[in-house]
């Protein structure tokens, strides 16, 4: 259905009824009570008729030039509209599990703002428990979490990195039963601690001798590195290039193996905005990579 602002500006162009009824796919009479439904609205008069067809009146050429304005206003602000459904545009806010952001987040938001120049990002980082926290809350559209997170909402699997024990020196894990070296351990929400405890249980009789407790993974694996003790840490943070022993905790039976999942998540709604959507796919294509 047309708006009375091009009715008014196709029959300016027309200047006659039935032409302007044809291009407005109207009746004549249809056409004529809509003119005069317009004018009542205006309080004025604004196409004088007579058998030569439509003129405008002063108040008519008022109008006129205004409903051109409003349709050249609406033209424009259509073709922007699409532009941004076209582009990302927008505020990227992400709750992120600290390892996570450290050690693979950094490459995909990397090709994320240069695909997505106009983007922006807002990042938080902490425990999954943390970032489950954010997303209730409302603090970011999405969050990504490791462990066995609960979550009602929607979850996509990214990757699984498994866990290895590190040492200078000892190099398989029946060393570690001999080893009077401390345990070093890092402060992490409770499912990865209960995790690690879990699988020393089930492979191991004794407590560790001696154990260290930092409050950073970064802290922790730089003291494995430097033959401090022994610790246990995921794959995400170990490179080719440390010099170090790296036991992996496998088992015969696959449910003593010790791995770590990492999860997108979030609610339905958040994952519909476009700088959501175009992450989530670029995360989703970064899958493969992101099996350590």
């Amino acid at each position: 259905m047309y708006s009375d602002y091009e009715i008014i500006s196709i029959l300016s162009k027309e200047q006659n009824m039935r032409r302007a009824a044809e291009k407005l796919f109207l009746t004549q009479p249809a056409l004529s009570l809509r003119l005069q439904n317009i004018e009542k609205e205006w309080g004025t008069q604004l196409f004088i008729r007579s058998q030569k067809g439509l003129m405008l009146t002063p108040s008519g050429e008022i109008v006129v030039a205004f409903s051109q304005d409003v349709l050249q206003k609406k033209e424009l602000a259509m073709e922007q509209v699409q532009l941004l459904s076209s582009k990302v545009h927008g505020t990227l806010k992400i709750a992120c599990a600290s390892i996570v952001g450290q050690n693979w987040l950094p490459t995909v938001l990397k090709k994320y703002v240069q695909t997505y120049p106009e983007a922006k990002i807002s990042l938080h980082t902490g425990w999954s428990s943390e970032i489950v926290r954010s997303l209730v809350e409302g603090e970011a559209h999405i969050g990504i979490v490791r462990g066995q997170t609960e979550w009602k909402g929607k979850k996509i699997h990214l990757f699984k990195d498994t866990l290895y024990l590190v040492d200078q020196d000892m190099t398989s894990l029946e060393e570690v039963k001999k080893s009077n070296k401390p345990f070093i351990q890092f402060k992490s929400d409770s499912s990865y601690y209960q995790e690690i405890q879990q699988w020393w249980q089930k492979n191991f009789s004794m407590t560790p001798k001696q154990q260290i407790v930092v409050d950073q993974i970064e802290t922790c694996k730089q003291m494995a590195l430097n033959g401090l003790g022994y610790a246990i840490l995921p794959s995400i943070t170990l490179s080719d290039y440390d010099q170090i022993n790296k036991i992996p905790l496998n088992h015969e039976d696959p449910a003593f193996e010790l791995t770590r999942d990492t999860w997108l998540i979030g609610y339905e709604a958040a994952f519909e905005l476009p700088q959501v959507a175009s992450f989530v796919e670029m995360a989703s294509n970064e899958k493969e990579h992101g099996t350590f």
